[in-house]
């Protein structure tokens, strides 16, 4: 017993230290590439499709990362994700204009999301039923230590050999993850589970997809991406710069105080997922993020500013766990890639359309309009998805593996 979850203990650790590579080389060009791109002299529109085309690549290829994963295994995309970022960091720092450099983001995105898709479906595959959340709280934990350490690394690679440089040092870093990957993480989906359904069932998925847990989950999903990205990304530091004055340096300050909450909040959400069960504290996640948005858009002081901020990334903060774990329980095994690659799809749709819409709507109506519209969606999303699977939650957590 002792030697199982030490073997099991030893493959967490191994995919973790993985996620910290990969994520702190994409958190190592994060302070370089808006200035990068400027360098070509575009707009700032166009330098925010730097970031767009990284998300989109994502969007589009966390499905066919799935079935990937469901018909040849988990290994190709843990070690195909960091070749493919590799290869598209190495083309952006060798870019000599705009569209190649969007061209080789692109690539670097599509590395991204057969990594991360890769390494949460291993996730599940090799965590105890009762603790799936522990062991995604765990890979998330180091996720945001390598985000939170990479940009520094980045600024002062930068500032002694140039801005291209970071973009090489990502390169490296992907080719020794791939090679630390397939060296370290064996194979995890069953040679039995791979005869039984190469070509997953349509009616079977369309059961799954089009039922109201799956729904509300990816709503969930979706609003909290929206927060994070068009709330936390976007308007939070223009409403810090128009109301309050405040520079660079102190939005920053704030920035790395919620991103290091973060880290400490990730435990407590899975404690009570895993002793609570996951409508609660996907219903506080949401109800604390639209709190959060509530505060900051009413806030005339730094204090409440501040404040709003922190209860917006307790909010944000706690979602991570349960909705993994609860999409991890409605789908069965062989349509494991599947259910993950559409799970973060999900995802991925709030990143790509919250910052234009709120933008969008903070221009046209109010900045306060739109954090409170954020605030409205996220907070409802979370209690649909209360009141669709409170029947259903018994059902889908006997739910036997297949």
């Amino acid at each position: 017993m002792l030697m199982t979850r030490l073997r099991e203990a030893e493959k967490l650790v191994v995919l973790c230290f993985a996620t910290f590579m990969v994520m702190a080389g994409q958190g190592v060009v994060g302070p370089v590439l808006p200035l990068y791109a400027r360098d070509f002299g575009v707009s700032t529109t166009v330098v925010g499709l730097t970031l767009t085309v990284f998300a989109l690549a994502r969007l589009i290829l966390n499905v066919p990362a799935g079935l990937i994963a469901d018909r040849f295994g988990r290994r190709i995309l843990l070690v195909g994700g960091p070749i493919l970022t590799s290869i598209g960091m190495f083309g952006s720092g060798f870019a000599n204009n705009i569209s190649s450099l969007l061209m080789w983001r692109f690539v670097a995105g599509a590395g991204s999301a057969f990594y991360m898709s890769g390494a949460l479906i291993y996730l599940i595959d090799i965590a105890p039923v009762n603790r799936r959340a522990r062991y995604v709280a765990t890979n998330q934990w180091a996720l945001s230590v390598g985000v939170a350490l990479g940009p520094g690394v980045g600024g002062l690679v930068a500032e002694r050999w140039g801005l291209a440089a970071p973009f090489h040092v990502v390169g490296v870093i992907g080719v020794a993850s791939a090679i630390y990957a397939a060296f370290r993480l064996p194979e995890t989906l069953r040679p039995n589970t791979k005869s039984e359904q190469s070509t997953p069932s349509a009616s079977e998925v369309k059961r799954i997809v089009s039922g109201g847990p799956f729904i509300a989950i990816a709503l969930v999903t979706g609003t909290i991406f929206m927060t994070r990205a068009g709330t936390r990304a976007t308007l939070v530091p223009l409403h810090a710069d128009g109301l309050l004055g405040w520079g660079p340096g102190e939005i920053g300050l704030v920035f790395t105080i919620t991103g290091v909450m973060t880290l400490f909040t990730l435990w407590p959400a899975t404690w009570a997922t895993e002793n609570l069960g996951w409508a609660p504290v996907i219903v506080f996640s949401g109800v604390a993020a639209a709190l959060g948005t509530f505060v900051i858009a009413s806030s005339g002081t730094p204090v409440w500013f501040v404040v709003g901020n922190v209860i917006l990334t307790l909010g944000t903060g706690t979602a991570g766990p349960a909705p993994a774990a609860f999409v991890a329980d409605l789908f069965p095994e062989r349509l494991r890639g599947l259910g993950i690659g559409l799970y973060r799809s999900a995802g991925d749709v709030g990143f790509v359309l919250g910052p234009p819409l709120l933008g969008w709507l903070s221009e046209t109506a109010s900045m306060p309009t739109a954090f409170r519209t954020a605030g409205c969606l996220v907070a409802a999303a979370g209690l649909w998805f209360f009141v669709s699977t409170r029947r259903n939650n018994e059902a889908v957590a006997s739910q036997p593996l297949q």
